[in-house]
């Protein structure tokens, strides 16, 4: 096995291409194809897909035969070992390839046998794919960076690369069918096309159909636009429709794909979420405007080399919460979708407004990413996150250059005992790798640095870090807001620091909670007391999501999810003696005081065991 460079090719006559996926994915492996029919006319390729996609490459020419399987009767890794199936599999050596190359990241373990198998049923002596570590099966790869390190379609440009094709940015392609529904009903200045689904993979993917419906009003008035609804009878265009004040053109479930294509291409611009709908837009020229929330926007989003895009996303510090680095995550979302809801009519105007200027050229994100904040320069990894060597005083320090830089600042206290939940929950592991500052809270973590080579100077908590950020906000005029723990317990903290420091000011507390539906309200209100940081103790791993869903809005610069330190503050836990935090024994002295503890305390030998075993990258 060998991997290849962009200069490093080889030579085959039959190449079978592997794409079972959805009709976004395969429009865009429609580069890569192009530039294979284009490197190589004389090899005789082979596209294997579902059978509801096929219609994309049909009557494209881009490959000379397409086999199908029936996404129903395949669906799921196990359907693929049933014999009906195992049979139709293994009826692919009547193909003879030299080659049989995959479109696919080799994600899930079940999932990579289906394709190894596969790969053994074609008797081709060169598999080619993407390798993240599974692909052990291949004869030739390129080295799978992750979702979004690349885009999907980049990621196959790149595949067929080994093949002699140009890795170079092409557009996509579809069969366009002609189509005078636009043209006999074309009624205004401009036509817009608005797609409110996502494809049954993920309903997460949608904007709100009161959004749509608010946006359509809002062109037909500034624009005197056309508006057109596009999309099948489960897109939710009839809730859009029943919203909008406005008259439109509704041409959902009334297209085939190829017409949709030509109704599209005769728009002026294409309005949409994530969705292979969205991916026709950008194939066919139309500018697009697509809104992302969950999904991974830098693997998925709108692929136009030649063409006008923007991408608007409210930019959460939790999102892409869905195939992020080489797994699936949160495939439908959170239930609070925040990111979707913090998308509003405003921002997309914005981009239609940027899009049809002029001026606008290529590709980009809207509203404007935030230049990225520098990490702690002291910075280890245990288990594949983020832990940051820094002291009491640099990071008291710290927070003061970042109250005076006006941003946002996001800290974890991160223990063993948020490594093991992160390991399990894909959404908490992201929020951690992406935060501002991890600081070391558990005793267990000084051992695991120490066992790793990388010594940290010492155990900074919650906890003890509240109280020295009080007092330090009472010398500076730092203004704190207390949010969470149980009813009364942030009252009587704020009462005992404003009793040690007079000059401390604490211009919010309220308890709340972490619902979703309580949310834009308490953002609200810690918005309006002008604080400048935030302590949530909702407990992990709801506090750190509370503060990553809400990181765009919130107006604090520092918002730090503290746990139990209220309650160690008022007193209503009591800390453990000196002696004990000395000897990091306080975790024993909390389960005396609180035995229920003790299922918790059961992830500290499963973290030494995988700091043992897996060492810095988990």
């Amino acid at each position: 096995m060998s991997d290849y460079s962009r200069n490093n090719n080889i030579s085959a006559k039959k190449i079978l291409i592997v794409e079972l996926a959805d009709i976004g994915d395969l429009i865009l492996s429609t580069p890569a194809l192009s530039a294979l029919h284009e490197a190589r006319p004389d090899a005789h390729v082979t596209l294997l897909t579902t059978s509801h996609t096929a219609p994309v490459i049909a009557g494209t020419n881009l490959v000379d035969d397409i086999i199908t399987f029936d996404k129903k009767q395949f669906n799921g890794s196990k359907a693929f070992f049933q014999p009906a199936n195992l049979r139709r599999i293994f009826a692919l050596r009547n193909g003879h390839y030299d080659a049989v190359v995959f479109f696919h990241h080799f994600t899930l373990k079940l999932g990579t046998l289906k394709f190894a198998l596969i790969a053994l049923a074609t008797g081709a002596k060169q598999v080619i794919g993407l390798d993240n570590g599974n692909g052990w099966f291949l004869t030739h790869r390129i080295r799978d960076e992750g979702f979004g390190a690349k885009h999907q379609a980049q990621y196959w440009l790149d595949i067929v690369n080994i093949l002699g094709a140009s890795p170079a940015q092409r557009p996509a392609t579809i069969k366009i069918s002609p189509s005078d529904k636009l043209s006999t009903q074309h009624l205004a200045l401009s036509t817009i096309i608005l797609h409110p689904g996502s494809g049954g993979y993920s309903l997460a993917r949608r904007w709100d159909a009161s959004q749509f419906a608010a946006l359509a009003d809002a062109l037909h008035e500034q624009y005197n636009a056309q508006i057109v609804l596009v999309g099948g009878a489960k897109d939710g265009g009839d809730a859009v429709k029943a919203a909008m004040k406005t008259p439109l053109l509704d041409l959902t479930g009334k297209t085939s794909l190829a017409e949709l294509a030509g109704v599209i291409q005769s728009a002026d611009l294409y309005i949409g979420a994530d969705s292979g709908v969205m991916h026709i837009a950008a194939s066919v020229g139309t500018p697009v405007v697509a809104i992302f929330g969950p999904s991974n926007a830098g693997a998925w989003g709108s692929w136009t080399p030649k063409s006008k895009s923007i991408i608007v996303r409210s930019a959460p510090e939790c999102s892409p919460c869905s195939y992020v680095g080489h797994g699936i995550g949160l495939r439908e979302g959170c239930a609070a979708r925040t990111c979707m809801r913090m998308v509003t009519v405003d921002h997309v105007l914005a981009a239609v407004q940027q899009i049809t200027a002029e001026s606008f050229v290529g590709t980009r994100f809207s509203p404007p990413e935030p230049d990225p904040e520098p990490r702690w320069h002291k910075r280890i990894r245990i288990l594949g996150l983020p832990v940051d060597a820094i002291t009491y005083p640099e990071w008291l320090d710290l927070i003061g250059k970042w109250i005076a830089s006006g941003r946002i600042h996001h800290v974890c206290t991160i223990n063993p005992e948020f490594m093991m939940i992160a390991r399990q929950d894909p959404n908490f592991h992201n929020i951690l790798s992406r935060a501002n500052l991890c600081v070391p809270d558990g005793v267990g973590l000084l051992w695991a640095a120490k066992h790793l080579g990388n010594p940290l100077p010492e155990r900074v908590t919650g906890s003890d870090g509240v109280p020295k950020i009080a007092e330090q906000a009472a010398k500076l005029g730092w203004k704190l807001y207390f949010l969470g723990a149980a009813p009364g317990v942030a009252d009587q903290a704020a009462s005992v620091l404003r009793h040690q420091h007079p000059t401390l000011q604490i211009v919010g507390i309220y308890s709340g909670s972490p619902a979703p539906d309580e949310e834009d309200a308490i953002v609200e209100r810690v918005n309006a007391s002008g604080a400048d940081i935030l302590f949530v103790a909702y407990g992990a791993p709801e506090q750190d999501k509370w503060i990553a869903r809400n990181l765009p809005r919130l107006q604090v610069k520092v918002a730090m999810g503290v746990g139990g330190s209220f309650d160690f503050i008022a007193g209503i836990v009591p800390r453990a003696p000196m002696w004990m935090q000395r000897f990091g024994l306080e975790w024993l002295y909390r389960l005396y005081l609180q035995p229920w503890r003790i299922v918790r305390m059961l992830r500290l030998p499963r973290f030494v065991l995988a700091v043992l075993f897996k060492g810095q990258n988990g």
